[in-house]
């Protein structure tokens, strides 16, 4: 047995109002035998009597009062429904999940958060920050509509993940007051064993780029003196900052600190090649989103902010 439709529930809803199934019909825009053909084919398959037919007039049964009240219930709730919907479609509404590395959502998206809200203050952002790798797995398994991230993503993940550069930082090499490089800000390749390090933890982005610097450098990492592993910026930031070790840091986390001379970025020149120049460190800031997933106009509308 076919169930109950929308359309049945809004015919019936218009004879019970006019108790008349012409008037009825010509409220809804239909013919009169489509009123007759839904109000009985209700009837005959629920087996009940909506409607006293008495002489030329109706009158509602029982039954009928039950269903006027919990039609109008339903047809209330597929307003609230489609009302959503719409809204959602034209961004007055909803909810965006983002998945974010912890340098570019501390210090590189919050400005575009605020932007984006200003612009579509009905949706609401839902933001969770973890390390590049962390988050990159996140978004293959589906927990994030998009996710910025400025680490390598890693191989069992590139097959799920479409990966766009929307922006790059500068890693720099940085030390406190109390460091010796702090007053001899440029040092040679060599001289980055003859220090101890404060470092990111495995699966940083931050940690994955120093790395690959390294191995461009041809330094070995393991020939690094490695007092500390910790799994926040701000944790090496501040045990750089009170002069032990060195360590490599987002420019946008040092800006603050480099203006009030507590931290300073060291130069590194290579001279490998018999000529002395600085050696950089700039990583990019990848935009992830799954490649299947569908995307909606919430997500679109946000990647033009990033833009």
């Amino acid at each position: 047995m076919a169930g109950m439709t929308l359309d049945q529930l809004r015919i019936f809803l218009a004879v019970a109002e006019h108790l008349h199934f012409t008037r009825a019909a010509e409220a809804l825009y239909v013919t009169q035998p489509a009123v007759s053909a839904a109000i009985q084919s209700l009837e005959e398959a629920y087996a009940v009597k909506l409607f006293h037919r008495i002489g030329r007039h109706i009158e509602i049964t029982e039954a009928g009062e039950l269903l006027q009240v919990e039609a109008r219930k339903i047809l209330d709730q597929v307003n609230l429904t489609e009302r959503g919907l719409r809204e959602l479609n034209g961004l007055q509404r909803g909810e965006l999940k983002l998945g974010a590395s912890l340098t570019i959502g501390n210090y590189w998206l919050p400005e575009k958060i605020s932007l984006f809200q200003s612009i579509y203050p009905g949706i609401s952002i839902r933001c969770i920050l973890n390390n590049a790798d962390t988050i990159s797995a996140g978004t293959a398994a589906g927990e994030f509509d998009l996710a910025l991230v400025e680490g390598e993503v890693q191989p069992q993940h590139k097959s799920a993940l479409e990966q766009e550069t929307i922006g790059t930082d500068k890693l720099l090499i940085v030390v406190g007051r109390l460091h010796p490089w702090f007053e001899h800000p440029e040092v040679s390749l060599r001289e980055i064993t003859h220090t101890g390090w404060i470092m990111r933890e495995p699966g940083s982005g931050t940690q994955q780029w120093f790395e690959y610097a390294l191995v461009n450098w041809g330094i070995d990492f393991s020939q690094l003196n490695i007092i500390s592993v910790l799994n926040s910026g701000e944790m090496v930031k501040a045990v750089v900052e009170s002069g032990v070790g060195a360590g490599a840091i987002s420019e946008l986390m040092v800006k603050k600190e480099l203006k009030l001379d507590t931290l300073r970025a060291v130069s590194i020149i290579d001279n490998r090649d018999g000529q002395s120049k600085g050696a950089e460190i700039v990583r990019p800031f990848l935009m992830l989103k799954h490649r299947q997933r569908f995307q909606s106009k919430i997500c679109k509308a946000f990647e033009k902010i990033l833009a």
